[in-house]
């Protein structure tokens, strides 16, 4: 029987999280077979193990170079023009929230025209998850305008399902009734809220009593592969036997990120994802250089409190609570996407619309995310039983 192929791009493992939700709209279709390659990439080190764990069939990047596909799709530019398949790109995170500043690469990540037009080449389909993306295409790239579909977020849409779940995920990480769980993100870059967890680790460690309060840092993938596993577990080595659990790269963080009480954030598309949750939040940093003027990462950077080094955490995150209103964060939660709901519907209408194919006759449902796996015991600090008055 001919099938035809479709190859997914992974070039890191945040670029491979996203397409998994994209590919799965590809399931259960008999005439399609899907395959996967990981070019050289600065931050692909751990791709590899990703893929071996999916137990997908991998190309050396060399032969996915030299072979024609009916569709290959992308969360990153690349490389990509040396791929003989009509190309879908998309975003690997929310938004576009990053500029690079200075040089010839100055410009919003993801919205450079080396970003879209990768080698120069057109690409079959630029995605986007807002129409406020077209007036920027217009400006900055406007080859690229006829190519772009707004389609949505794809995270937005599946975080948005698990709401109702919040008290399953919680008891699946092994929150006890009453317990407070303060989730600390991390994007990465010198920037980011890493480049300060020597200074943030000692207040939570410190300042939290155990064990009505219990700690989870989600640190992007892009710090692991960068550093090292190694080096990232040795300079969290004491994480665990303090009471902090630290989630790993290859965990769905998404789940993690909704049963939070607060969030800890910083620039990153993570720290955007949990104005979904309705979580108080706390900025560690908020660096105006490194954010898109333009998107929902400035205003957000605008409206949420931002840690003090002299103020007591308990006391901060006290204040973020009372001070917290949904409604404050309306507007930022609606420029994530404007099709909230429909990126499935959207985006396998698309995919099949350039492989010339019928759509399955189904639904594209958004399945909520599975419960995490519980964090090892010796990653919450000591008293796990009862929580004190």
């Amino acid at each position: 029987m001919g099938r035809k192929k479709v190859l997914a791009v992974i070039h890191t493992v945040t670029y491979g999280k996203r397409l998994l939700d994209i590919l799965s709209l590809l399931e259960a279709d008999f005439r399609l077979q899907v395959l996967f390659t990981a070019p050289p990439h600065a931050f692909g080190g751990d791709v590899p193990a990703f893929l071996a764990r999916l137990g997908s069939v991998v190309l050396p990047w060399d032969q996915a170079t030299r072979m024609t596909f009916d569709l290959a799709l992308a969360a990153g530019p690349r490389g990509v023009q040396y791929i003989d398949a009509p190309l879908i790109t998309l975003p690997h995170g929310a938004n576009y929230l990053k500029r690079v500043i200075g040089g010839a690469n100055a410009g919003v990540a993801g919205l450079r025209r080396q970003d879209l037009l990768p080698g120069g080449r057109l690409p079959a389909a630029v995605v986007v998850p807002h129409h406020a993306e077209l007036s920027e295409l217009a400006r900055d790239c406007p080859e690229a305008l006829p190519l772009a579909h707004v389609i949505g977020d794809p995270v937005h849409d599946r975080i948005t399902a698990s709401l109702p779940l919040r008290a399953a995920y919680r008891r699946a990480l092994g929150l006890a009734e009453g317990q407070k769980l303060v989730v600390a993100v991390s994007t990465w870059g010198a920037q980011s809220s890493f480049g300060r967890f020597d200074a943030l680790l000692p207040r939570l460690i410190g300042e939290l009593p155990a064990p009505r309060y219990r700690t989870a840092l989600l640190v992007h993938p892009n710090v692991w592969a960068g550093h090292g596993a190694y080096q990232v577990r040795s300079w969290l080595a004491r994480c665990g036997q303090l009471g902090i659990a630290v989630v790993p790269p290859e965990a769905d963080w998404r789940s993690v990120l909704i049963a939070a009480d607060w969030i800890i954030g910083d620039h990153g598309s993570v720290t955007l994802y949990g104005t979904l949750t309705g979580a108080p939040m706390l900025l560690a940093t908020s660096p105006e250089g490194e954010i898109n003027p333009s998107s929902p990462a400035a205003t957000l950077a605008a409206r949420t409190p931002t840690m003090s080094p002299t103020h007591p955490l308990l006391d901060q995150l006290d204040y973020a609570a009372r001070e917290y209103r949904p409604e404050d964060y309306a507007a930022i939660r609606s420029r994530i996407t404007s099709e909230p709901g429909r990126f499935n519907r959207n985006m396998r209408r698309l995919m099949y619309g350039i492989l010339g194919m019928g759509q399955p006759a189904h639904e594209p449902v958004t399945v909520p995310l599975p419960e995490p796996e519980p964090l090892p015991p010796a990653a919450w600090a000591p008293g796990r039983g009862e929580v004190s008055a």
